[in-house]
This record gives structure tokens, sequence and C-alpha cells, in this order.
């Protein structure tokens, strides 16, 4: 997976997307947790000012009187960050926790209503930052009334040291939930991405010869796709027939042309011009050979281009090929002087059409047969692929030009005397079936000629 693939690309979105999310859960939990626990606080400290209410009283000398040992012990410890105080402005009088010491909480001036509770946030000892609930509230001994704010106060480091330890636990859990969710996008992407992999692989089978049309049963948005490639395999179909219509209407309309300047020889050879006549011959007869070898170059191209597309799983039996073939080239004059030596076994199968095939052994063979002086080898073995080697004992092909005639897809007219289309359209079908076609030097006792090696698919390989 790089990065330019369409896979990376959505988990690297959704990556940063989940990220943010949780970066914002989790402040956000974190703020929330702090503003319930600061509600609960400032419960208990309310509880904590309505039991200092309930146990103030009024000394003989007038003064306010709070003796009452508060249960929690920080209100005894010194600086220990919870603090109490009563303040009766009107007498200038001040009672606080022993948690005070000599520190004065600095309520602020303003007029509250009686009995509301008052919230502020203040300086207390040490720079703590406190926060401090109050009330206001008049007090009847028996006749007079007095005015008195009782407030108590915890410092905030409470509240920060309780939202981060609630980060700190809550951590682990929104880590395990981002890699759940990450592993969740990675599913949904795969499962989503799943239309364009039954893409690929049904242009694969297109490609390899085992389907002719992708299915119609993509999801909606995969489906015009589909349906375009469909359509482009169609134009493709039409354009091979229109080709293979031309191609058959061009030879038929040479064919009478040809006819014709065989009459004419033939008329010059009555006349008394056998030369001009053999010449007239000659080119007719290699006319019509480059004709005949142009029809079978585009059968074959238009065979693998819609024939094996249409599904058809091509197999022919080697060795019933190769015995037509070596039949058929026994019984003209050339090959009839020559001692054949086969070599195979007498079951294989390639995964090629027969008359493909006969047309390649055929081809090759024939070659030989021109070529040789006195003697054709023709081995076949199996293995990963079916090889078959056919060498003559002609005067062969120098190393150098072998370097050259071994080239992918080489033309061979265009480098041999003669029109060689023969060896070309073995190319030819060659390509067709992804066949192997190589030349060298023969290396077998009383041969050494050319020596042509096919590497062909077996029939197993083709399924």
């Amino acid at each position: 997976m790089t990065r330019r693939s369409l896979r990376f690309r959505l988990l690297l979105a959704a990556a940063v997307s989940i990220s943010l999310a949780l970066l914002v859960a989790g402040l956000g939990l974190s703020a929330l947790f702090e503003h319930h626990v600061e509600r609960r606080v400032e419960a208990q400290l309310d509880d904590t000012l309505g039991q200092i209410l309930a146990h103030i009283g009024i000394g003989p000398d007038g003064r306010i009187d709070f003796d009452v040992a508060l249960a929690d012990p920080r209100f005894r410890a010194p600086f220990s960050g919870l603090y109490w105080q009563i303040q009766d402005d009107e007498r200038r009088t001040l009672l606080r926790s022993r948690s005070l010491w000599d520190t004065v909480l600095p309520l602020p001036e303003d007029a509250l209503p009686d009995g509301i509770l008052h919230r502020h946030e203040l300086t207390g000892p040490g720079g703590q930052t406190l926060l401090v609930v109050e009330r206001r509230v008049v007090f009847h001994p028996e006749s007079e009334g007095r005015l008195l704010r009782v407030a108590v106060a915890l410092d905030r480091a409470e509240l920060t040291a309780a939202r981060r330890g609630f980060a700190n636990d809550m951590l682990p859990y929104l880590v395990l939930l981002g890699v759940m969710l990450l592993a969740a996008t990675w599913v949904q992407v795969r499962i989503g991405l799943a239309p364009l992999d039954a893409v690929r692989l049904g242009l694969k089978s297109i490609r390899s010869g085992t389907a002719r049309r992708l299915p119609d049963d993509y999801p909606d948005e995969v489906d015009p796709l589909a349906a375009e490639v469909n359509a482009l395999l169609d134009a493709r179909d039409s354009a091979i027939e229109r080709a293979r219509a031309w191609t058959a209407d061009l030879a038929h309309g040479l064919k009478t042309p040809l006819v014709v300047l065989s009459a004419d020889a033939e008329r010059l050879r009555a006349a008394g011009q056998p030369a001009l006549a053999d010449d007239l011959d000659s080119l007719a007869q290699t006319m019509r050979q480059r004709v005949d070898r142009e029809l079978i170059r585009a059968r074959i191209r238009a065979r693998n281009g819609s024939n094996q597309a249409g599904g058809i799983d091509p197999a022919a039996d080697l060795p019933t090929v190769l015995d037509r073939v070596v039949r058929t080239l026994q019984r003209t004059p050339k090959g009839a002087r020559l001692a054949w030596d086969l070599d195979g076994p007498e079951a294989l199968s390639v995964a090629m059409l027969p008359e493909d095939l006969t047309e390649l052994l055929g081809t090759i063979v024939e070659n030989a047969v021109n070529w040789a002086a006195n003697r054709v080898a023709v081995r076949v073995s199996s293995g990963e692929a079916v090889l078959v080697q056919v060498e003559d004992d002609g005067p062969g092909v120098p190393d150098p030009a072998l370097e050259t005639l071994a080239q992918r897809g080489l033309r061979l007219d265009e480098r041999t005397a003669g029109t060689g289309l023969g060896l070309a359209i073995a190319q030819d079908v060659c390509d067709a079936y992804g066949a192997e076609l190589v030349f060298g030097r023969g290396s077998s006792p009383g041969l050494g000629g050319l020596l042509v090696a096919l590497r062909l698919p077996g029939a197993s390989a083709g399924r």
C-alpha cells in the first residue's frame, strides 16, 4: 500500500479524523468531569456551611461564639487547603478555622442577598487558588439582628488533581477506542473497495480469456464503470470483426487479379514467351502466398482478441498435431528425402487451439525442412512449460544474427533473405498465446544447424 493508494488515503483521513475526535472528546470529558466534581464540592462546602450556621452562638459579651470542632481534620491543619471563616462587619469581629492560621480570606465587598449562596474564586494562603462559597445571614439571638458573612473555601488544586487523575485513567480507554475505530475503518474500507478489486479480477479474467464481459451485479457507484468497460469491449469486438471483414474483402479482391495474372502468364507461355510467363507466374505465386499469410495472421489475431475473450479454454493434443504436420511434410519432395528423428511423450496437451498449434508447428518444421541437408530432429519435453525443439543439419545462422533474431517482437521477414513470412507468423502465434520463440545453434551430434525452441503453455496453465 503506497501513498498513492486510495486505501491509504482513506485510512489516513480516518486516522486523522478519529484522532481529532478523540482529542476533543477527551478534553470535553475532562472539562465535564471537572464541572461535575466542582458542583459536588460546592454542595459539600454548602453542607459544611450549614453545619457552621447551625452551631453559631453569641457569647455573654455579645461576640460571636463558635467552638464546635468540624469532622474534617483539614480544618485544624495549617494551610491544608480547606478553610472556614465567620465575619461580623458591624462589630469588626472575625472567627476562622485553625487551617487559616494568621490569614484572612479577602471576601469581596459586594452586597449579598440574605441566605443566597455566592461563589467566589480568591487567592488564599501561599498563593492557593480557592473555591469559596459564602452566605450572608441575619442572626437574631434575642432582639437585636446581627449581619454575618459565613464562608467555606477549598483549594482548587484538589479539583485539578482530580481532573488530571480522571484524564490519566481515561487515556488508555481512549487509545483502545481509537484502535477499535481504526480497525473498524480498515474493515469498512476493505468492504467498500472490494467492488474495485472485483473489477480488477474481472478484467484479469477477460485478459486471460476465462471471461468475456464484466458481470452486472456491482454496487450502484461501480456499475457505471463496469458498463463503460463492457461497452469498450463491445466496441473492440466490433472493430475486430470489421478488420476481419476488411481483410477478407481485400484478399478476395486480390485473388481475382491474381487469377487473371496467372491466365496472362499461360497465354504468354502459349505465345512463345516462356521467360516472361515464368516471371509473371512467380510474381503471382509470391503475391498469393503473401495474401494467404496475411489472412492467417488476421485470423490468429482476431481469435486471440475475441474467441479467447469469449471464455474458450483452448487445448490441443501436441503429439497428434505434430504427427499430422510431419506426415504432411514427409509427402513433399523435400521432406521425403530427409531422415526424421522424433522424440516425445505419447500424450501431452497445450493451451492452444489445434488449428493455431498446427500453423505454428507447421511453420517451424517446414522452415527446418527447407534448410536441412539430410536430417530433421524434433524433441518434445514437459515441465513448467512444454518445450518443443526443432533442429536441422543445415548451414545454420551466425551467432551475431542469432542474438538479433532472438529479440522479442522482431519481424523476421525484415532480417533474413526471402519473404520470411512463415517465421513472422510463428512469432505472432507465440505472442497471441504467451508462448516463447527462441533461436539458437544446434548442438546435437550430426546436426548443428538452426535450433528453434518453443516454450508453450501447458493446458493446465490455460485454465
